[in-house]
């Protein structure tokens, strides 16, 4: 047994021990005059003055964490490229596929319980964020439904490396053009629904429409360009997939949100109160997304194929052919961890415009409640 006060007791600091100079008045001996035997392992023989059985020092308790923090809002300044970039790392990263369902319950509970005014006891603001972003980067912004795992921004990633990955190496064959286009844009139709703005639900007439209509698009695009590209040089044959991409997202995000564009989605205040719907906040907003989509996909298709088309000229991939493919999918996984959340921060997740730049009807709304609004607020979706 080692003493519980000497500094060989575990976790005991050595300034309350009486060695050196006595910091307790001595205590009286044992009963029937024996004097107190230190215990074995202390390392010191003389009389201890605190007895053993002493209780231990009360902990401080950490303060209660204020109900003050607005974790409706990213915790970085959405302002600036820096903030929105530091919240789309976290956003985006990976490992969040990773949790458990206990484990994004929790944070939902907290969340929730935080917004309602509960402060669980013992939370700290570090807790309280985590909790945030794990319940972020798995529920839906404005309808709060969990959201599918592969339509998660935390699998874009994953999922594009492996996907543009492989449109990178297999572009050769109409085949293989035909089959990952069609890999792409089914995972694309996923992702745009699942993060689609607003609360209204899509039939599944619109979503099919989209979906044909993306994937055409995409097959179409890279088939004729592949065509025309057959007697240029090998390098522009690789960013045909890129250009198929592109002219995909600019069909397929539209079309996947069109019930936005023809009914509009929600309009807030600055302090989140609802002002109805708007179909010119929705034209704003996609065009955002298409942007952001496109620049995601522009590192990870325009890099690494000239970085390819270099080393297949080498000996080493002449002499080990069947590394293309792992080395094509690390390089563009390695762009996309990078482009992924900058791309995302391009524009506010809480976009704004001035209500003049709205429907005259929408306008005239807004003008009945709040006179004096200049501007409003909408979720633009990822």
């Amino acid at each position: 047994m080692s003493c519980p006060i000497c500094w060989v007791g575990p976790g005991i600091p050595t300034q309350l021990h009486c060695h050196g100079a006595p910091r307790f008045p001595p205590w009286p001996p044992l009963a029937g005059g024996a004097p107190e035997v230190p215990p074995q392992g202390c390392r010191d023989t003389h009389r201890h003055h605190i007895p053993h059985n002493r209780p231990p020092l009360p902990q401080k308790m950490p303060p209660s964490l204020p109900a003050t923090i607005n974790i409706r809002e990213p915790r970085w300044d959405q302002s600036t490229f820096q903030g929105r970039a530091k919240h789309f790392f976290m956003v985006t990263d990976p490992r969040n596929l990773l949790l458990s369902g206990a484990t994004l319950e929790e944070a939902r509970r907290v969340v929730e319980d935080y917004r309602a005014g509960t402060v669980p006891p013992g939370l700290t603001e570090d807790q309280l964020w985590r909790a945030k972003y794990i319940y972020d980067s798995a529920f839906h912004p404005d309808t709060g439904e969990k959201m599918l795992l592969v339509g998660r921004m935390s699998a874009q990633v994953p999922m594009n490396m492996t996907i543009t990955g492989c449109m990178l190496t297999f572009y050769r064959t109409t085949p293989a053009v035909l089959f990952w286009q069609w890999v792409n844009q089914s995972f694309n139709a996923i992702v745009n629904y699942t993060n689609r703005s607003g609360d209204a639900p899509i039939t599944p007439s619109q979503l099919g429409t989209a979906y044909v209509s993306a994937t055409t698009g995409a097959v179409v695009t890279a088939l004729g360009l592949k065509s025309l590209t057959k007697h240029l040089p090998a390098i522009i044959g690789r960013y045909v997939p890129f250009a198929a991409v592109a002219a995909a997202n600019c069909i397929n995000i539209p079309l996947m949100r069109q019930r936005e564009l023809k009914l509009g989605i929600p309009i807030t205040d600055e302090n989140g109160n609802r002002l109805g719907e708007s179909t010119a906040a929705a034209q704003k907003a996609i065009f955002q997304v298409v942007v952001s989509r496109i620049g995601m996909a522009a590192p990870a298709m325009a890099i690494p194929p000239v970085i390819m088309n270099v080393l297949e000229k080498r000996a080493f991939l002449k002499r080990y052919p069947y590394l293309n493919a792992p080395l094509q999918v690390g390089l563009v996984g390695l762009c996309l961890v990078f482009a992924t959340p900058l791309c995302c921060a391009l524009f506010p997740q809480k976009s704004s415009m001035p209500v003049r730049r709205l429907e005259p009807e929408v306008q005239a709304r807004i003008r009945e409640k709040d006179p004096g609004l200049e501007t409003i607020y909408f979720n633009k979706g990822l």
